[in-house]
């Protein structure tokens, strides 16, 4: 029987939720859910409808996880608990210093209602957590050092699309090579977040727009530049479309340790990803965990769960017996 997938939200991360739903077998998508006008949203899947956000409340015993696709800085900390009284569910909330607030906010929903909620699940954090975690508990005489991009950082670009007088962006974090190839050589250098990467913006503003207010808001701007050297470029929407269509991303998870009585061993942990669609990949991460959700869900567990949580099993459509014959 297939787990039956509710959207909210249907921009470039509802669309991959879509298309990653399309490729799970075991799923099915029953309603993309919108703050638009619901006759201009078109979706690919002729089975499934487009209902106004304000219809989500019927759908309670239709839907058994609900994707939320909204983005980290305004969206997520108001849907995510709300939606958890009614609903098991997933997001991607990904503004890393504030994970715990939310959690803690989502939890005491979902410990209510007794449903399965599943924060910040994507690809970092998410599989990068789950990387370090692992490097973290092999190599207890080390240090781990996480390089993002070069790439489009979606919830960065939204963030400065927020902002008042912006039409919209693309954010891309660089990773600065002296501080990588620093990391790689063993040396296990001390490295600030701003010494580990800097920030491209590329910026459309409406006409008439205060473009310094813009910049300064964002080069100023908590958990997302205030740390880092941005550089902040006005281009035209043709500009935007033309050169920065695109969506890649990607990134590093390095563990430097030592091993041995004396500590005399040296070893590299590297995992990295090089992705062509940031959104179709966080969405295909996301995907995977509405599978774990609805299990633990019918399992009897509840409330807020991470990555960490969740045993990798739960993640595949295959049975345990398949996955330990094919995989182990």
């Amino acid at each position: 029987m297939s787990i039956k997938i509710g959207i909210y939200g249907y921009g470039n991360l509802g669309k991959g939720v879509e298309c990653a739903i399309k490729n799970s077998p075991d799923m099915e998508l029953v309603a993309v859910f919108t703050r638009r006008d619901p006759e201009t949203v078109k979706i690919n899947t002729k089975t499934a409808l487009v209902c106004s956000d304000d219809k989500i409340p019927e759908y309670k015993d239709k839907i058994d996880v609900m994707i939320l696709c909204g983005g980290s800085a305004k969206d997520l900390p108001l849907q995510s608990p709300e939606i958890a009284k009614s609903f098991c569910l997933v997001d991607s909330f990904d503004t890393h210093t504030n994970i715990p607030v939310h959690f803690a906010n989502v939890d005491a929903e979902a410990q209510k209602s007794g449903k399965v909620a599943i924060i910040s699940a994507g690809w970092d954090p998410g599989m990068f957590s789950v990387n370090r975690l692992y490097a973290e508990a092999v190599l207890p005489c080390g240090a781990d050092y996480t390089f993002w991009g070069k790439g489009v950082s979606q919830g960065h670009s939204d963030a400065i699309r927020r902002i008042d007088g912006v039409v919209d962006a693309r954010q891309y974090t660089i990773p600065i090579d002296e501080a990588l190839n620093a990391v790689r050589s063993g040396a296990c250098p001390s490295l600030s977040t701003g010494e580990k990467h800097r920030r491209e913006c590329f910026v459309v503003a409406e006409d008439g727009a205060d473009k310094q207010r813009i910049e300064k808001e964002i080069k100023e701007m908590p958990n997302y530049f205030a740390d880092y050297e941005t550089t902040v470029h006005f281009i035209s929407l043709e500009e935007l479309k033309r050169d920065h269509s695109k969506i890649p991303h990607g990134g590093f998870v390095i563990r430097s340790g030592k091993t041995g009585f004396d500590l005399e061993n040296s070893h590299i942990i590297e995992y990295s990803l090089k992705l062509d669609s940031n959104p179709e990949f966080t969405a295909s991460v996301i995907v995977s965990f509405a599978r774990a959700a609805h299990r633990m869900y019918n399992e009897g567990f509840k409330g807020c769960k991470t990555v960490f949580d969740i045993p990798p099993a739960y993640l595949s459509p295959e049975s345990h017996s398949d996955i330990i014959k094919r995989l182990l």
